[in-house]
């Protein structure tokens, strides 16, 4: 196999394999490829993935200049007499760049859905697929194969981690229903991870502020590394962590022990904004006005009057 086609004895020869077993599901027989004209391929509207590495691109069309494009892209017909490009995104591009007149293609006759379903399936067997993309492609086939959406099946794994939490004494009242079966079945089939997993490291990455959300989607960090960074909340300390991150190619220990000194040097002003915050509260509610909030607030105030004179 070439290696232009950005494939590894393991992982990355999955999505044919799968693709050959989802032939008896759409019903085709062994498909055979045939040239087509590049300009005749259109990408689609809506695509799984969205950031390509500059350098991995680089490198895979060096290859295609030498070796052409081995394995054929995955195409279905439009009413135009063109084709929309359903899997080979990389290989299309690298074809472009080359200037290649005409590529391989296997033409086969899908539904939107299953269109969709084979380019996310095809995306996420990929080694190269960063974790932010990785999960958005997880979530998008889960709600095509649940019939559902995005925002429904994310409440559904949460859902299913909450169940799966409770004691083992408890758990008889939970019986397991056909949405959360075919969510097991799903991650089987990928091989990526289990949907625990998926809930626990995946589903948080989504949440992440965009500073850090951009440099893991774009690959510049990896993603345990971004969840440590993205607890801090200030916003210039977070930044100026994460390009130092970057910049030094800094370890998670290593981002750990910054992330203390980050946390523990804003801690004063931490407690002095909630000093401040707290008396502009007891102002507005004017407490003083309360008898029974008065009386336990003097107390309150009487401690703290001893606390600073004892100072």
């Amino acid at each position: 196999m070439s290696k232009h086609v950005g494939d590894s004895p393991s992982r990355r020869h999955r999505p044919y394999q799968q693709m050959k077993s989802l032939d008896a599901l759409f019903g085709d027989s062994q498909a055979v490829a045939e040239m087509v004209l590049l300009s005749a391929i259109c990408l689609p509207q809506q695509q799984p993935r969205r950031y390509f590495d500059p350098s991995a691109m680089q490198e895979l069309a060096e290859s295609v200049k030498q070796h052409g494009i081995l394995q054929p892209l995955l195409v279905r017909s439009r009413s135009d007499d063109k084709y929309e490009l359903v899997a080979g995104e990389r290989r299309y591009r690298a074809a472009k760049e080359c200037g290649l007149d005409e590529v391989p293609v296997v033409i086969r006759s899908l539904s939107d859905e299953e269109a969709m379903q084979l380019s996310l399936i095809e995306n996420l067997c990929r080694e190269d697929l960063n974790p932010v993309e990785e999960t958005e492609g997880i979530l998008q086939l889960l709600a095509i194969r649940l019939g559902s959406d995005v925002e429904a099946v994310t409440a559904l794994l949460y859902r299913m981690k909450n169940a799966a939490d409770k004691p083992e004494s408890s758990r008889h009242n939970v019986m397991p229903n056909p949405e959360s079966q075919l969510i097991e079945e799903v991650f089987t089939s990928l091989g990526l991870m289990t949907w625990e997993s998926f809930v626990k490291n995946r589903l948080p990455l989504l949440n992440l502020s965009d500073d850090v959300l951009i440099a893991l989607r774009q690959g510049k960090i990896a993603y345990t590394k971004a969840k440590a960074i993205a607890r801090l909340k200030d916003e210039d300390q977070r930044k100026e962590l994460l390009e130092t991150a970057i910049a030094l190619d800094l370890s998670l220990s290593q981002i750990q022990t910054r992330l203390k000194a980050y946390i523990h040097s804003s801690e004063p002003t931490e407690r002095k904004e909630r000093i401040e915050a707290t008396i502009r509260r007891v102002k507005q509610a004017r407490v003083w006005e309360d008898p029974e909030k008065w009386s336990r607030l003097e107390a309150l105030l009487a401690e703290i009057e001893a606390l600073v004179s004892s100072e």
